[in-house]
């Protein structure tokens, strides 16, 4: 009995423990959404469908919990960056271009000074890269790229497609899936766009 109760505690803790995280790594990323330019949360919606695209291909409690933490944090090399040209309107330069590539990278080495999960540090690090192998910074291919990242890719193109950027007005929700459909095999894993778009379909 003495035991129960100790393993109980313990799992309470440990669940006290994963809520403040969450609630810190929230808050990052109302931070980072500002620098970014949405209007509208960004970082806190691709956590909350992440944990569901990741329950729907069976990931594990930790491998959830360090996807959400991707999710949270994904962008973080970018706070980091506060490069004026995030919030300018307009397309960026071949130059700038160059330049935000870096934020993957130094996403991870911000992660890990948060001391967030290795599996976590390595999503923020691969969330852009390809399925064709034609992302960064690793240029990464198919099943090589985790399946946290490949998820994270579609989410974050996604949600940047229906939100108001400084150098676009937004999609419509049925254009933005159809633009996300049409690059299944190219930049996004076929299976996650198949997911995706049957729980987004049901959701709606």
């Amino acid at each position: 009995m003495q035991s129960q109760r100790i393993i109980t505690a313990e799992v309470n803790a440990e669940q006290i423990a994963r809520q403040v995280v969450e609630a810190q790594l929230a808050e990052l990323a109302a931070e980072i959404d500002q620098v970014e330019s949405y209007s509208v949360p960004h970082s806190s919606f691709i956590a909350r469908l992440a944990e569901v695209l990741g329950q729907h291909f069976g990931l594990r409690d930790s491998d959830l919990i360090s996807l959400k933490q991707a999710a949270y944090a994904h962008d973080l090399g970018e706070r980091i960056m506060k490069r004026e040209y995030l919030a300018r309107r307009g397309e960026l330069t071949w130059d700038e271009r160059f330049d935000l590539w870096r934020h993957p990278i130094l996403g991870e080495q911000a992660a890990a000074q948060r001391e967030l999960s290795r599996q976590a540090q390595l999503l923020i690090r691969w969330h852009h890269e390809w399925w064709n192998g034609r992302g960064y910074p690793d240029n990464l291919s198919g099943e090589a790229i985790p399946l946290g990242a490949r998820i994270l890719r579609v989410l974050d193109t996604y949600s940047a497609l229906i939100s108001d950027r400084p150098y676009r007005e937004r999609f419509d929700e049925s254009v933005a899936r159809q633009i996300i459909a049409d690059s299944a095999g190219i930049e996004f894993d076929p299976r996650v766009v198949k997911a995706f778009l049957e729980i987004v379909n049901t959701q709606r």
